[in-house]
């Protein structure tokens, strides 16, 4: 499945006034790299980067180990923003376009960014699998005067340990003749305000050669780069980010509890503090967290952590209370149906929307699944409307699929978890019970909010 180039290959520039050299003559390397870069991983961060290098005018090389994901990118049945779709049919149409699933390609790439998910497993332990293996096959294909460049987040010494130190075991001088560096990828599925290009990259490099080469790689197309010191402190950057998006948000449905026991409109509190211009930060409450980062992220520092005994309560406790809020909304469900005279069990409900946030099809991580399979195992019957995502793997593994039309489930109950634009909600006015575990919905009679 490849877009093969037929014109002569040229010398490789990476940006005006900047070429690179590899200075290991001792060691095996093309003088010629048929590709500028080669993203490793064509999911949500290496696909739009891929694209991205590509409408900056950059030779593309995507790799994915997933046939059926080169599948679906070469027929465009993948979840991207209108604008990277405009850029995916743009460049299958082009000769500087490549996808592959064969490692081997990777040496005849200038860089080599690897981007693949970085999960926690069921005990929110750190799956390092898919990453290390990742790394072994980057370092077993590098060639001299390549430039690898590790964007997937992880615990901070990783970019030393699975990729500098593999490559000086190969006989590579780091810095001399083969390039590492880490920048934190830093994208927003869904989110169409901030353009790859113009988000600023944090880049650490392993050397200050390293560091100079890669922001010249990354310059190709990106408008700001942010230099650090090392790999180290550019990982810690990225989990820092994320650290702090998942306090706040746990602080967000602390409070979201808290004004609800005060008879309060949480969301009004929040709409009302934002309009302090400095010192406040809005976050909203929800269902719970998922997708690729919160969830996952910051149990990369903790486990890192729990060898030096450390102390972390603000994280630990903020993690843990991400981690139980869909039982809270399964709690919620009891308490609402209590209310209106009803027991859980028997009771039909529909849950609208089961992606992790609004205008994606992805599920990961989603806390619909385990809401589902918690008000499952009190006996009720669940089912779920979502137009994007259709399927819903279930805790017990069990696959879900949304109901097409949702007016005529006749549900006693109705959870609003994820709100697309697309919906169309006019029907949840014949709602018997709506609770709105989205903050989204508005006023409407039968609403109970989370």
């Amino acid at each position: 499945m490849s877009v093969e180039i037929s014109a002569a290959c040229a010398d490789f520039v990476i940006a005006p006034q900047v070429t690179l050299q590899p200075t290991g003559a001792d060691l095996d390397s093309p003088s010629v790299f048929r590709f500028d870069v080669a993203l490793v991983g064509l999911g949500y961060v290496g696909l739009p980067t891929a694209l991205a290098f590509f409408q900056a005018g950059s030779r593309v090389l995507g790799f994915d180990v997933s046939k059926e994901r080169l599948s679906a990118i070469a027929t465009q049945q993948v979840d991207l923003l209108d604008s990277d779709q405009a850029r995916l049919h743009q460049a299958l149409g082009e000769e500087a376009f490549t996808l592959t699933d064969d490692f081997s390609r990777l040496a005849q790439a200038r860089a080599v960014i690897i981007a693949v998910p970085t999960p926690v497993d069921d005990h929110l332990m750190p799956d390092l699998a898919i990453l290390r293996g990742a790394c072994a096959s980057v370092v077993a294909n590098a060639v001299a005067g390549q430039v690898i460049i590790l964007t997937s987040t992880t615990y901070v010494g990783s970019t030393r340990e699975m990729l500098v130190a593999p490559l000086a075991g190969r006989g590579f001088t780091v810095g001399r003749d083969i390039y590492v560096a880490f920048s934190p990828e830093r994208i927003d599925p869904a989110n169409n305000a901030h353009t790859h290009e113009d988000v600023a990259r944090v880049v650490g490099g392993a050397t200050p050669e390293c560091l100079r080469l890669a922001m010249a790689i990354l310059g190709a197309y990106a408008v700001n780069l942010h230099p650090v010191s090392s790999t180290d402190t550019a990982e810690m950057t990225k989990l820092f980010e994320n650290i702090f998006r998942a306090v706040n948000i746990a602080l967000a449905n602390e409070l979201a509890e808290i004004s609800h026991v005060l008879n309060l409109d949480v969301v009004e509190v929040i709409e009302a503090a934002a309009t302090k211009p400095y010192g406040f930060m809005a976050f909203m409450p929800g269902p719970g967290v998922g997708g690729h980062c919160i969830p996952c992220d910051p149990h990369y520092l903790l486990w890192q952590l729990r060898r030096t005994r450390l102390a972390t309560p603000i994280i630990m406790q903020s993690m843990q209370a991400i981690a139980s809020r869909p039982l809270t909304v399964v709690d919620r469900v009891r308490e609402v149906l209590s209310v209106a005279g009803r027991g859980v069990k028997g009771t039909r409900i529909l849950v609208v929307g089961v992606a992790y946030k609004p205008d994606v099809q992805d599920v990961r991580e989603s806390p619909a699944r385990e809401i589902i399979g918690g008000l499952r195992a009190l006996g009720a019957i669940v089912d779920f409307h979502d137009p994007l995502a259709e399927v819903l793997r279930l805790p017990d593994g069990e696959l879900l699929k949304s109901v097409a039309n949702p007016q005529n489930y006749q549900a006693d109950l109705v959870l609003v978890h994820t709100m697309h634009q697309c919906m169309d909600l006019s029907w949840l006015q014949a709602a018997p019970i709506i609770l709105d575990a989205s903050y989204r919905l508005g006023d409407i009679p039968q609403r109970f909010s989370l």
